[in-house]
């Protein structure tokens, strides 16, 4: 049987893991890997994470199933997280999933069992496993112009040319802040087209959010997505609480759906996905996110912690930006300090990246994506001047 598996593509990141755990340097530098680190490059458990547990561990008397769709406490958490109150509860239904990637994988089995011909659009980067999972699942996949490599912006002319050629029925994917990989985000006056242009074609919005409080506030970052979800008919939303919470092992994650009437078979066909996929998704870390929301006291100062979180990056990010200006004398990386969230891509070709790595021991993606949480605060003007020099 197994001599009939054909060798897989190697994942480009999981790969450049693998390089910088054998690198023997001292000095050698992660801004790969999507995950946040604080000023001592550690990945700390967030203090009201902390105290939830202890709570949980206290109280819980038992570890019988939750049921199909989770802890419908959480997802009901996540739903007034993400949509605030620009949709009536009532049109929303979810299922708690492992991750905000099994939430993107039930959405796109989700919408593979409803409209199978459907062609679903993503952005030109997005992040590889959209792609990937949609390639696997045998799905139909557009891509729209997103990135403009010649600014480091937002291509939004060519992104509405793009869109306008789907077929009624598609489904649009949209980064609902934070894009990954290019940290160059649409504004909300933007979103207000996207949401014009979706409904004139009959067009399905489809929302990651996997970055929601690290880019300009928690509230903020939603904006956009609060926009179009008060306006159109149906959306799909994936959520993460792997960032904004800090539960990357922890695999928390939702799968929500507006709809027009059909929430009760909606909620169906995600219980039925998750059984045929997984059963039941694990409840430990949705429960420790129930009582963070639940609780005045953990909400506020899990609130602060983001929001710290947050300031953090932006002042790497104008740090940097900073100390590239002065060693390359141009405005060339000027970007860095207005995109937001995790990611940026620095436009450097594939050589000039792997020159950083041989030469200076700095690892970042192949397409120059690197991790604005690994940035060391007191060594960007020496990663300046790498970068500089492999120009």
């Amino acid at each position: 049987m197994f001599e009939n598996l054909k060798p897989q593509p190697e994942d480009k990141i999981i790969k450049m893991i693998g390089m910088f755990a054998a690198d023997p340097r001292d000095d050698k530098l992660d801004l790969g890997v999507g995950v946040y680190k604080d000023a001592s490059g550690n990945t700390p458990v967030m203090r009201a994470v902390k105290r939830a547990e202890a709570r949980l561990l206290e109280s819980q008397d038992t570890k019988k199933y939750v049921g199909l769709l989770g802890n419908l406490e959480f997802v009901d958490g996540m739903r007034e997280l993400v949509l605030g109150g620009s949709v009536a509860s009532s049109r929303v239904t979810g299922a708690q999933t492992p991750g905000g990637t099994g939430a993107i994988r039930q959405i796109f089995e989700l919408i593979n069992m409803a409209t199978p011909d459907a062609t679903v659009w993503i952005s030109d980067p997005s992040w590889p496993n959209h792609e990937a999972i949609l390639k696997y699942l045998g799905m139909k996949v557009g891509k729209y112009r997103y990135f403009d490599e010649a600014t480091c912006g937002v291509d939004f002319d060519g992104m509405m040319t793009d869109l306008d050629g789907a077929a009624a029925g598609d489904v649009i994917l949209l980064h609902g802040c934070c894009h990954n990989p290019t940290g160059a985000n649409i504004t909300v006056e933007q979103w207000g087209a996207v949401t014009e242009l979706l409904m004139s074609k009959n067009l399905t919005p489809m929302i990651d959010i996997a970055y929601q409080g690290f880019g300009d506030g928690l509230e903020e970052d939603a904006a956009g997505v609060r926009l179009m979800a008060a306006r159109v008919p149906e959306m799909l939303i994936a959520a993460s609480c792997s960032k904004n919470f800090g539960l990357y092992r922890d695999r928390v994650g939702a799968a929500l759906a507006v709809c027009k009437d059909e929430v009760a078979l909606t909620k169906g066909a995600l219980a039925t996905l998750n059984r045929m996929n997984f059963s039941f998704p694990p409840d430990h870390g949705a429960t420790v996110v129930t009582i963070i929301m639940g609780d005045p006291e953990l909400r506020a100062d899990w609130m602060a912690e983001v929001e710290s979180m947050r300031v953090s990056m932006l002042e790497l990010r104008s740090g940097l930006a900073d100390a590239l200006r002065r060693e390359t004398n141009s405005d060339r990386f000027d970007f860095v300090a207005d995109h937001r969230g995790m990611f940026s891509r620095l436009g450097l070709t594939t050589p000039q990246v792997d020159k950083l790595r041989d030469d200076y021991g700095i690892y970042m993606v192949g397409d120059s994506r690197f991790n604005v949480a690994g940035l060391p605060a007191d060594g960007l003007d020496d990663l300046a001047k790498a970068i500089a020099a492999v120009l």
